[in-house]
């Protein structure tokens, strides 16, 4: 049983933003996401934080300066997702434009891992760098930091995750780091992705090096071009769309819809079959971030990267085309294991009672273990670890969570009463990842079970749909769609969900999987879908519901995205 709820509109609020010439539909859906000014709604890049306000960008931006300057050997270490991809690029793309000697790297996740460890530095050493930067990693590589020292290579840290501790005695010996979640950081903007803070970066290297007079010969590169990356990144990464990140993705967006785009983001877009004039958020979360991330789970990110490198439509599509046919291959290996889940589910003493679940088996992918974690979240509302073999006896997990458990305390606690047991772990709120020898699966399936217990309220254990209530039956609408799918929407900021009783008129299954419907509301009748149903419903049904657009043979028509069906 889902409990649905509906998020509250202060009616003051909602007036005086109407009064402030915002569209009645939006001043209540606003409203209700805290909004209280339109200004708050100016997604103008001079409302941008200021780079001068992320601690330490400053300190960067000199470092990466002198380094030009002397003409010195850089390598870009990034990770092997779409946020680390798009952070590469733009580091890649930023630095040749200001006359950097600069290459990148990343770790292959099969052999070596996450982030910057030792043996990483190793492999970077053979292109004798003289300046390691970390994009989307490092915040936890003390011991990577530590070994490119012994070899006289200097570093620069860019990540947006947690840190270990929270004292500098927990942070790596890097010649200088940045990063918005590390101690002492007042950064208003917490939830920046790392191809933000990346980004961030270089704006302030490009600052820097105006102040030392670099572009009185030179082109003064124009980094708005780069946020067709920063919004790709950023929304993929599901990071909290606070306003800054918002304003991110709202000109990353801006850039796609007039054409002003990458060849590998076009490409993508092509590939993905979608018009990158009428580009959303969600096009870049469900159809181009799924297809650059494939490349990372079941071959190789430098395909990603190069695809976003490349200034050649040919190259580019080439390249897209291919990370297409992964990301299809990503999803039957996905909906394999899902099955297996499922089946193994039914084998395990796991019902409602247990408040936290981890699944292995040894035929398991480890590129596609963090998707069906999510899956199976999703399907039993509690928090999830799947792993998949990795080399030399280990186990490799990763997990997603619910509100009401940060994923990474919960494996710090775990890792507290059981010393040893976690080889090594790190991550988010609501993500993370684990490594343990697979003899040792069992007991830490039963202590994270026992951890969530703990942690989580009984109420946590009751999924709970956020609404905004009815819609008007006047909104359902062409119109009403692309004035809510122009908006900006997404982690944190969530996307219109709407709630109503309607009459089922008509219904039927597609592919034995998705449900069609046919509803009536008063004297609106509209078509309905709900993919991946799990029942039926009779004459009446309360429907949760996005408004959304159905195009077919040319055709477009309102059609409601069902969401939860009682």
């Amino acid at each position: 049983m889902t409990r649905v709820t509906t998020r509250s509109s202060p009616p003051r609020v909602v007036w005086q933003l109407e009064q402030q010439g915002l569209h009645p539909l939006l001043a209540r859906l606003y409203a209700a996401r805290g909004i209280k000014d339109k200004a708050e709604l100016d997604y103008e890049l001079k409302s941008l934080l200021p780079p001068t306000t992320l601690t330490h960008a400053e300190d960067a931006a000199q470092l990466l300066a002198d380094a030009i300057e002397a003409e010195a050997r850089m390598l870009i270490i990034g990770d092997y997702d779409c946020d680390g991809a798009t952070a590469t690029a733009v580091g890649m793309r930023a630095l040749k434009s200001l006359g950097a000697d600069v290459d990148f790297l990343l770790p292959d996740r099969f052999k070596l891992g996450y982030g910057l460890s030792p043996e990483i530095v190793d492999v970077a050493a053979h292109q004798s760098p003289d300046l390691i930067i970390t994009v989307d990693n490092g915040i936890a590589s003390l011991a990577g930091v530590d070994r490119a020292r012994q070899l006289g290579i200097a570093t620069l840290i860019t990540d947006h995750h947690l840190p270990a501790g929270s004292t500098p005695d927990s942070l790596p010996a890097a010649d200088c780091i940045v990063n918005p979640n590390q101690p002492g950081c007042d950064f208003p903007s917490k939830c920046m992705a790392g191809v933000g803070v990346m980004f961030y970066v270089m704006l302030a290297l490009r600052a820097e090096l105006r102040q030392r007079g670099w572009f009185a010969e030179r082109p003064e590169p124009n980094f708005a071009r780069l946020l067709d990356l920063v919004a790709l990144g950023t929304v993929a990464d599901v990071v909290k769309l606070d306003r800054n990140n918002r304003i991110l993705v709202s000109q990353g967006l801006q850039r796609m819809r007039s054409g002003q785009m990458q060849a590998g983001i076009a490409a993508l877009f092509k590939a993905a079959g979608r018009d990158p004039k009428r580009a959303t958020a969600f096009d870049l979360g469900f159809r181009l971030g799924p297809r650059l991330n494939a490349a990372g789970r079941l071959a190789d990110m430098r395909l990603g990267v190069e695809c976003l490198l490349t200034d050649d439509a040919g190259r580019a599509l080439q390249i897209a085309q291919e990370l297409d046919g992964l990301n299809r291959q990503r999803r039957d290996i996905e909906s394999g294991m899902q099955e297996q889940a499922l089946i193994l589910l039914e084998t395990l003493d796991t019902d409602d009672t247990s408040a936290g679940v981890a699944l292995f088996d040894p035929g398991w992918h480890e590129g596609v273990v963090g998707i069906l974690a999510s899956r199976i979240k999703d399907k039993l509302h509690r928090p999830v670890f799947a792993f998949a073999p990795g080399e030399g006896g280990l186990v490799k997990g990763s997990g997603r969570s619910i509100a009401g458990l940060h994923l990474r305390d919960a494996l710090d606690l775990v890792a507290k009463r059981a010393p040893g047991l976690l080889v090594r772990f790190g991550g988010h709120a609501m993500a993370a990842g684990v490594t343990l020898r697979e003899d040792d699966f069992p007991r830490f399936a039963e202590l994270f079970a026992q951890v969530a217990g703990e942690l989580l309220a009984p109420a946590d254990l009751t999924r709970t749909l956020e609404t905004d209530g009815p819609l008007e039956g006047a909104y359902f609408s062409l119109e009403t769609a692309r004035l809510l799918e122009n908006e900006i929407w997404g982690q944190g900021f969530p996307a219109p969900l709407f709630v109503d009783e309607f009459e089922v008129e008509q219904q039927r299954v597609l592919k034995e999987k998705h449900l069609k419907l046919r509803l009536n509301k008063g004297a609106t009748r509209i078509d309905a879908i709900q993919f991946n149903f799990s029942r039926q419903p009779g004459n009446r049904a309360r429907v949760a519901y996005r408004l959304a657009i159905n195009e077919y043979m040319g055709v477009e028509s309102p059609q409601l995205m069902v969401e939860d069906l009682e």
